[in-house]
C-alpha cells in the first residue's frame, strides 16, 4: 500500500510493476539480469479522488501518456528491490506534487527610493556619455 496523505492510499493492485533490462554500462550483469523496474499506474482506473485525477491529467509531464497512464522507469540501482522502492517513491512524489497549491503572486510596484535611484543612474549615465562628445570652440 502506497500512502499519499492521511486519507488517500493506493493499493498494490492499482499499479503494475514489471522487471525489464536496464540500459547503459554494466558488463555481463546488465545483459543477463532484469534489474530495472517499469511502473505503470492508470489514473482513470485508480481510487484517487477526482481532485487528484484532474490535476494529474492537467500536468504536462512526459511520464503521463495521453491515455492517462503514468509510466515510470527506475534503473538507478543494481538491485531490483531498490529500483522498485525508487519507482514507488517517485510515483508518490508525483501524486503529492499536485496537491500543493501555490500562492497567487501579488504584483508589486517599485517604491519611491527605487524610482529615484533609477533616475539618478540614468542622469549620471547621460552625463558620462555627454562628456565623450567632441569639444566645440565657438
Amino acid at each position: 500500500m502506497l500512502i499519499i496523505s492521511n486519507q488517500v492510499f493506493i493499493s498494490d493492485r492499482e499499479y503494475e510493476i514489471s522487471a525489464i533490462r536496464a540500459q547503459g554500462p554494466g558488463g555481463q550483469n546488465v545483459n543477463k539480469v532484469s534489474t530495472a523496474i517499469q511502473l505503470r499506474f492508470d489514473i482513470h482506473a485508480s481510487s484517487l479522488p477526482d481532485f487528484y485525477k484532474q490535476r494529474l491529467l492537467k500536468l504536462s509531464d512526459q511520464r503521463i501518456t495521453q491515455e492517462g497512464v503514468i509510466i515510470l522507469k527506475a534503473q538507478s540501482y543494481r538491485s531490483q528491490e531498490k529500483n522498485k522502492l525508487d519507482a514507488l517513491t517517485r510515483l508518490q512524489e508525483l501524486i503529492r506534487s499536485v496537491t500543493a497549491t501555490r500562492k497567487k503572486r501579488i504584483p508589486t510596484k517599485p517604491g519611491k527610493g527605487a524610482k529615484a535611484r533609477r533616475l539618478d543612474a540614468k542622469t549620471r549615465r547621460g552625463q558620462t556619455k555627454a562628456g565623450r562628445k567632441k569639444v566645440r570652440l565657438d
